[in-house]
């Protein structure tokens, strides 16, 4: 009976030191294929590049420097005002150490700083203008500080240094008209009465002589639409270098060639 006993506390302290063993592998993952996905781990960020320095090529033009340009509209003394825009561009390339730094086909843009239409006794037609803004045909952009110094419009008209374009005189063709239709009047006049008429035939045609003076003004000035110019840089020019990226150079517009007058 004793026996039985001890057996059954020997039954007992085995059976559960394997409870007690087995606990801990209950909690395990069980072998062979998973049925959730693992966790994601973010990659640790990676360090920032260090900022490259900023690379700036200046490119200088030297005041004093020319360009022959177009001139894109018209411009005239009988409807010009001050303030009008001027449009132009370039017809030919400018170059700096083999490289092209003004293409052909660059736009320019100016502005009208005095006008003044010619008299009706005496004082010609004159205008002055400006430039004020280079384009390129990448779109880049800067200001300009240019005056013409020189035009071929197919006119009289001249130029000074400071861009001022003044018109052709038209006093001596004046004078002469006057003269010329005072004759007239003398000979229709002695025709008519002998000297008495001559004296009043000169009297009628030099008061319709003068009469036609006064109400004529003397010719405009005038740059028509085609007109080629030489301007030159009063100041310095600074380009960026990085915007200066042509490899042609450039291409010309048709000219339409000025009215000879």
């Amino acid at each position: 009976m004793k026996s039985i006993h001890a057996a059954a506390r020997r039954f007992t302290l085995v059976f559960g030191a394997a409870i007690v063993c087995a606990t801990p592998l209950l909690g395990q993952q069980p072998e062979g294929p998973q049925t959730s996905a693992p966790p994601v781990v973010a990659p640790a960020p990676r360090p920032a590049p260090a900022p490259r320095a900023a690379s700036y090529e200046k490119i200088l033009i030297p005041a004093g420097t020319r360009l022959g340009v177009v001139l894109e509209n018209g411009i005239s003394t009988r409807s010009a005002k001050i303030g009008d825009s001027v449009y132009l561009r370039t017809s030919f390339p400018l170059t700096q150490n083999n490289r092209i730094v003004i293409p052909v086909g660059s736009y320019l843009r100016g502005e009208l700083l005095e006008t003044k239409r010619p008299g009706r006794i005496k004082g010609k037609g004159e205008f002055r203008l400006k430039l004020n803004t280079l384009i390129l045909p990448n779109g880049y952009t800067v200001n300009l500080n240019a005056a013409p110094r020189s035009a071929d419009s197919g006119g009289k008209e001249t130029m000074d240094s400071e861009g001022k374009v003044t018109g052709p005189g038209g006093k001596g063709k004046d004078v002469a008209t006057v003269a010329e239709t005072t004759a007239t009047g003398a000979g229709i006049g002695a025709i008519a009465d002998g000297a008495k008429g001559a004296g009043i035939g000169a009297g009628i045609g030099g008061v319709a002589g003068l009469a036609a003076v006064l109400l004529t003004r003397g010719p405009e000035a005038e740059l028509p639409r085609g007109s080629t110019l030489d301007i030159v840089l009063e100041h310095e020019l600074a380009l960026d270098g990085s915007q200066i990226q042509f490899t042609d150079l450039g291409q010309a517009l048709p000219v339409t060639a000025p009215v000879v007058r």
